[in-house]
């Protein structure tokens, strides 16, 4: 008979039972959820002087998991997003364990209560025009591993897919004719169809002239589905050659997400609708596109403070200035 309190049961129903089979979510998702758990389960070890196999439900303490979670700041660096990310994973598991095992309701309880670290408002990361132009004009297309790349980059800016979801493409997703268009597959498994440009068609054509529909969209050097790492490191390889030539880029960490925000930001300049954006980047909620909203709003504040007229000089009432009371009683 297995025993309840064990840890290591528990997180093999987890990841296997609850994240696979009853809430079906995104491999992503699950490796989120199985990194945090290989970063806690040594870190408790060592702490409480047990062996991994060994730990306990009750060993993974409300105390030992703010220590935990300072660990993560102090020792690994990391950002207050990816902190909460993580504190998130682990109130999933207690949730799990609280509602399978009545006797840890009350240590579900007061693992849930860790609570959230307010993170500051992160800036929106995106490229202006000039500096979109000057990162599709750095990959040498006369070579074929510099029009693959540029063809990658192009596609991001018009698509805004994810660096995943670009790389998990095959050329049967692709969509001819008089409406061109790509079907991307998203986060939670949500299908989108994304309008592509003659352009983006045009540059594409070469790519995939002979081969099958089955075979993936974008390669890499040895004919394999390019990954989204190399996606990745496509984007902040081309993002340093541009800089060279574009100083703002310098100041800018580029991602393939950036691109993406560039996308929203320059298709709600161009007047498309906010819901439309919405579809196009495969948003759930509306509210997460109003960030690009918020974005123009400020821009539009920023250009409407440099017109500003200056305000007139004050001066002062005609019935302080002594000068002018003189002169009146002198007539």
């Amino acid at each position: 008979m297995v025993d309840k309190n064990l840890l290591g049961p528990w997180i093999r129903r987890f990841l296997m039972e609850h994240l696979v089979g009853e809430r079906n979510l995104s491999p992503n998702t699950r490796s989120n959820y199985r990194d945090t758990l290989a970063l806690l389960l040594p870190f408790t070890a060592k702490t409480i002087r047990k062996p991994i196999d060994r730990l306990t439900v009750e060993h993974i303490s409300p105390d030992l998991l703010r220590r935990f979670l300072l660990h993560l700041e102090k020792d690994r660096h990391s950002s207050v997003a990816t902190r909460n990310q993580r504190l998130a994973a682990l109130h999933a598991l207690a949730k799990f364990i609280g509602l399978h095992s009545p006797e840890h309701v009350d240590w579900c309880g007061a693992v849930r209560a860790v609570p959230f670290k307010k993170a500051p408002k992160a800036s929106i990361p995106y490229l202006e025009k000039a500096e979109m132009d000057a990162l599709l004009e750095a990959p040498d297309r006369s070579s074929a591993l510099g029009y693959r790349d540029y063809a990658v980059l192009l596609f991001l800016y018009n698509t805004g897919a994810r660096a995943n979801e670009a790389s998990s493409l095959t050329i049967g997703d692709l969509t001819f004719g008089s409406s061109p268009a790509v079907k991307i597959l998203g986060k939670g498994s949500k299908t989108r169809h994304c309008p592509l440009w003659a352009s983006t068609i045009k540059v594409l054509g070469p790519l995939i002239e002979g081969r099958a529909s089955v075979e993936p969209l974008f390669r890499n050097r040895c004919g394999q589905p390019i990954t989204r790492f190399g996606v990745y490191e496509l984007v902040t390889r081309y993002s340093a050659k541009a800089s060279a030539k574009t100083p703002s880029l310098r100041a800018k960490r580029l991602s393939p997400h950036t691109i993406r925000h560039t996308t929203a930001v320059h298709l709600l300049r161009a007047g498309v609708d906010i819901n439309t954006i919405r579809a196009w980047l495969g948003h759930v909620s509306l509210d997460t596109t109003h960030i690009y909203a918020e974005v123009d709003l400020e821009m539009k504040a920023k250009a409407l403070a440099r017109c500003e007229v200056a305000a007139p000089r004050s001066r002062a009432p005609w019935k302080t200035d002594r000068n002018l009371m003189a002169f009146l009683r002198s007539l």
